[in-house]
């Protein structure tokens, strides 16, 4: 006689989800949190005037007919640019030592990069102060080697604001282009040596072009960091230096006029969005002809 085999205990355990389905809570969550804001910040700046009574052009016609506001868009995307080529300048050869150290001085360097992070970018920026000033440990030792009669003038100028996000933005490149870099096959660079490449070529054929993705990848987010990076720009900047961020608060928070603090905000938007693409294309050439 044959007996039936007891159905499988069910574990509770529901079919496999779509990837659409699982995507939804974040989808929502940045629908909620950054596209409907975005709409209704397009909206705002589409205001005639003040009192946000009537729609019109004006805002956008006073914006972008000003030669003015045109020199600060230039403005903040140098600073951008002049925070990355120093980033880069210092960090490259940074992230060289790194992947030459042995694994217990690689914890120590990840361990020092990381460690700005964990401090505040207000606390960096106002101790920048102190290092940058009239009196401070920059202008102490320039005038104690005799290089200068005088203090330097650093603070309230775009030298001493490079100088400071520089530091404050060091660990925003060096992150990615570290995780890509210790990714390299040591043997790349035996087969360059071995094929008669010297140091310096295969720096700059083999380890260059194959850290390309990270050093791209870091100098995206260095730049957007640092263009829209207020409190610097504020701080160690000072009034004599005029960005779109500071622009965007003056209208906002001094002026109230929203309309116009609106449409310099989509226009900060857009042209940071603009580099960041040229970045970000230049980062996908150079990857694609390493594995093309």
């Amino acid at each position: 006689m044959a007996i039936a085999a007891a159905p499988a205990p069910s574990l509770g355990l529901s079919a496999p989800r779509s990837p659409w389905a699982l995507a939804a809570p974040l989808g929502l969550a940045y629908a909620a949190f950054f596209v409907a804001p975005l709409l209704m910040l397009i909206a705002v700046s589409f205001y005639a005037d003040e009192r946000m009574t009537r729609f019109g052009l004006e805002q956008w016609q006073r914006f972008l007919f000003d030669a003015f506001h045109w020199k600060v868009i230039a403005d903040t995307l140098l600073l951008g640019l002049k925070a990355v080529a120093a980033t880069v300048v210092l960090g490259f050869p940074l992230a060289l030592v790194y992947r030459a150290a042995s694994p217990a001085w690689q914890r120590v360097l990840l361990f020092i990069v990381v460690m700005p992070l964990l401090t505040s970018v207000v606390v960096r920026t106002f101790a920048w102060i102190v290092i940058l000033g009239r009196e401070g440990v920059v202008n102490q030792l320039v005038l104690g080697l005799g290089l200068a009669a005088e203090p330097l003038r650093l603070l309230q100028t775009e030298l001493g604001l490079v100088i400071s996000l520089t530091q404050i933005e060091m660990p925003l490149l060096l992150l990615p282009l570290l995780s890509v870099m210790s990714r390299i096959d040591p043997n790349l660079m035996d087969a360059s040596a071995s094929l008669g490449a010297s140091p310096w070529r295969t720096l700059f054929r083999v380890i260059l072009p194959l850290a390309a993705p990270g050093l791209a990848a870091g100098c995206l987010l260095v730049f957007a960091s640092a263009t829209t990076a207020f409190i610097s720009q504020s701080v160690i900047g000072g009034g004599r230096l005029v960005y779109l961020p500071a622009m965007i608060w003056q209208q906002a928070m001094v002026a109230a006029h929203w309309p116009f603090a609106a449409t310099i905000a989509i226009a900060l938007l857009l042209s940071v969005s603009a580099v960041l693409a040229v970045i970000a294309h230049a980062g996908r050439v150079a990857g694609g002809r390493v594995h093309g």
